[in-house]
């Protein structure tokens, strides 16, 4: 006895659905959802500092801050400066919880990163997505970091590692600090785990947007006090200097 009937009619070929581009809405050959055109307008990180991720004027340079206050991470890893339309995706995906727009730029952080691990930057042992203030969590609903890494661990098979790191203060939206003002509010705001493993590890910071890596340095400096080997620092975009033009 059969549970289910048979059926002789025509099959959904997945392969021949109608991808559609998320930003332009033509017609996509590609298995993601951007077509080549938009892929290639992203506002690709040119020359930037080889520490950081700031945007300079030629390549090979590392900007005066990190020569005079070299950070507690090694490497900033960013495809894109954070400009039209990269910033209103992740905003979007932030934001509204338009988790598409997330998907697809991890897919295409993800694909960066491969081409980097074949070329020169190290594979790290786990990614460490940035921890979300608890007020913030409960009225956004989700950590976009978290996303971000668990989307990322799974298109390049890097453990995704939740369990590290807390935030033990609430603290003001950082966007709406200058740069001192962001250190100071981040002060103590981190904690590790009671569990942590970190000692000897190679870990990689995962988030959206870079603007002047306070975050990342405490965060950073946290990791490496407790043992770690390395820390490196993966995200979507970084942001220029104030007045270079986003």
């Amino acid at each position: 006895m059969r549970c289910q009937p048979r059926y002789v009619g025509p099959v959904y070929i997945w392969l021949n659905n109608d991808q559609r581009c998320l930003l332009c809405n033509e017609a996509s050959e590609e298995i993601r959802p951007i077509c080549m055109a938009c892929e290639a307008d992203l506002p690709w990180l040119g020359d930037h500092c080889q520490t950081c991720a700031l945007p300079l004027p030629a390549a090979g340079l590392t900007c005066g801050q990190c020569l005079k206050r070299p950070p507690a991470f090694e490497q900033v890893a960013a495809p894109w400066t954070y400009s039209f339309p990269v910033d209103t995706l992740i905003t979007r995906f932030k934001h509204a919880a338009k988790w598409p727009f997330g998907h697809l730029l991890a897919e295409l952080l993800a694909e960066f990163l491969q081409h980097r691990f074949d070329e020169d930057l190290n594979r790290p042992d786990a990614l460490v997505p940035v921890p979300l203030a608890g007020k913030r969590l409960r009225q956004r609903g989700f950590n976009q970091a978290a996303m971000l890494a668990r989307w990322l661990g799974s298109r390049l098979d890097i453990p995704c590692d939740e369990t590290l790191l807390s935030r033990i203060q609430e603290t003001s939206a950082q966007q709406d600090l200058n740069a001192e003002a962001r250190n100071k509010n981040l002060r103590n705001a981190f904690a590790l785990t009671s569990d942590a493993s970190v000692k000897g590890r190679h870990l990689a910071l995962v988030d959206d947007v870079l603007t002047t890596g306070a975050t990342a340095q405490a965060l950073a400096r946290l990791l490496m006090e407790a043992g770690a080997a390395r820390v490196d620092v993966y995200c979507l975009a970084r942001t220029p200097k104030p007045g270079d033009g986003v």
